[in-house]
């Protein structure tokens, strides 16, 4: 096996855009900043005076509830296949040694925007985008 070269990610990258990336073309077709206002208001943070560990982006954590609802996939598979695949690592602008969210961090996310609306139970609102994909 040969040595990991500095530019292997890249390289592996273009080669998935290549393939055809559905995930690229995604994020090419849908501005994912413009949900950023009815996330920050759904997900209403803490401001962090009070300390602890800062909450992660709105916007990624919506991304990813994004790609388990189109791949069907549970809150701890979610959390796998983000550290495994580069595709989702790319389309969640995560690099190789970003910290990601853990399977508890999706159920909650999932949970706070159910609560508050901004998102259907079955989050099956996102099903139109299969079309895309």
């Amino acid at each position: 096996m040969k040595q990991s070269g500095f530019f292997d990610v890249e390289e592996r990258l273009a080669r998935l855009s290549g393939l055809g990336d559905q995930l690229e073309a995604f994020s090419r077709t849908v501005d994912f900043e413009a949900f950023r206002p009815d996330l920050d208001k759904a997900l209403a943070y803490s401001d962090g005076s009070k300390g602890g560990r800062p909450p992660f982006d709105p916007v990624l954590m919506f991304k990813i509830l994004v790609i388990q609802t189109l791949n069907n996939l549970s809150d701890e598979r979610t959390e796998y296949l983000i550290n495994d695949r580069l595709s989702f690592m790319r389309f969640l602008g995560l690099g190789l040694s970003d910290r990601v969210p853990d399977a508890k961090t999706v159920w909650l996310c999932q949970k706070r925007l159910t609560q508050a609306g901004a998102i259907d139970a079955d989050f099956s609102h996102l099903r139109q985008f299969q079309v895309i994909l």
